[in-house]
């Protein structure tokens, strides 16, 4: 098999810029180890920021999302018994975020793909990545129990962090940078209207809480636990009775309740590979960074990843000059840096770290009690949210 670009992963990286690939005129392959209801059924929450979402409305696959998606002008910070919005639009300039789950932006781009043509090969097996130090490198995996190879130009490994890609380059060169935190959330969807017209991030004693939605019957719910904890520690009343106590406010607000149908815990960490590139392999998405969610910036990184990337590929096509793909991993550093700092603050400011830092909390409280005071402080969560501009 031969094409210009081969993408290993159809997550949201892989496929958004086989995307925009296909609408520079230039060939590509996406290689996937799951099937096509596998990726399309892993649901995930998605926040995107308004240069996501203009982004996807200018590549053609937006017409759902405007339809189904909810604009959000706003968050809520919740501590000491009381809200305080953060007024997007007014800070920003109008700008806004659109909440759309990361599993139906996979859809989209999915049916796009294979609407235009354009080949996906799933359920591919024993991926490895050949000659990515010379100017034909290779993929070679199996499918169906075939041995196949795969040849091209150029290689962009959009498969995760636990991926191959990143692996493939070598570990000489290659520099990590990581940041594990002592906790994780444990996220639960619920059959429930919504409880709120705005995500609602609380700050408590006890622990961090979210308040987000999917869909008007469907609600996702976070709670900050132990990474270890298993999910039988978590009946459904214990959820309650926590998420009761974190969200309270001095008004009575009252929150939706509902059956719960899905629990699962996740760790949280931040990572960072450097650099994003080498010779002809170049990484972009979770194989190259990961945010801790608070700060809701992993899809949204990946889509800034993959616009740097596909504008450089583009430029070479064009005129054979590689001085913007030299500058890729650079280019894409600096937002990924960014957004990397916003989601450690975001992160730094709501969670408990300890059970005995009570100098630790004061502090937050301040913290919290300036960002909802000053217009300045505000517009800066505000502007980091939705979305620093692309150029």
């Amino acid at each position: 098999m031969r094409t210009q670009v081969g993408i290993v992963g159809a997550g949201p990286a892989g496929l958004l810029l086989a995307r925009l690939l296909e609408l520079e005129g230039i060939e590509a392959v996406v290689l996937e180890s799951r099937s096509r209801e596998e990726i399309e059924a892993t649901i995930r929450a998605g926040v995107l920021e308004q240069g996501t979402v203009d982004m996807l409305i200018a590549c053609g696959v937006g017409e759902r999302m405007m339809r189904e998606g909810a604009v959000h002008h706003g968050i809520e910070l919740r501590f000491g018994g009381r809200g305080h919005r953060i007024d997007f639009a007014a800070l920003t300039g109008g700008r806004a975020i659109m909440v759309y789950a990361q599993h139906e932006v996979i859809k989209d781009l999915v049916a796009a793909r294979l609407a235009a043509g354009g080949q996906i090969l799933f359920g591919v097996e024993g991926v490895s990545l050949q000659d990515i130090d010379t100017g034909a490198p290779a993929i070679h995996f199996r499918k169906d129990g075939s041995a196949q190879r795969l040849e091209c130009d150029f290689i962009a490994g959009c498969d995760g962090f636990h991926g191959v890609s990143r692996p493939s380059m070598p570990s000489r060169l290659r520099r990590e940078f990581v940041r594990s935190y002592p906790f994780g959330w444990l996220g639960v969807l619920v059959e429930a209207p919504p409880s709120s017209e705005e995500l609602i991030y609380a700050w408590h004693e006890r622990g961090f809480s979210l308040v987000s939605t999917r869909s008007p019957q469907i609600q996702r719910l976070y709670l900050q636990c132990d990474p270890d904890d298993e999910l039988a520690a978590w009946p459904d009343a214990r959820i309650w009775s926590e998420l009761r106590t974190r969200l309270a406010t001095a008004d009575g607000w009252r929150l939706k309740e509902g059956r719960i149908f899905q629990k699962g815990i996740v760790a949280m960490r931040s990572f960072v590979a450097e650099p994003m590139q080498h010779a002809r392999l170049y990484l972009a998405g979770d194989a190259a960074h990961i945010v801790p969610p608070t700060g809701a910036k992993g899809l949204n990184l990946a889509a800034a990843d993959v616009r740097v990337l596909s504008r450089a590929l583009a430029a070479f096509y064009r005129s054979g000059t590689e001085e913007l793909l030299a500058a890729y991993s650079a280019t894409a550093l600096r937002r990924v840096w960014r957004a990397e700092h916003f989601s450690w603050w975001m992160t730094s400011m709501l969670h408990r770290f300890h059970d005995d830092d009570a100098f630790g909390l004061r502090l937050q409280r301040a913290q919290l009690e300036y960002v909802v005071g000053s217009r300045s402080a505000s517009a800066s969560l505000a502007e980091n949210y939705v979305g620093l501009p692309w150029d």
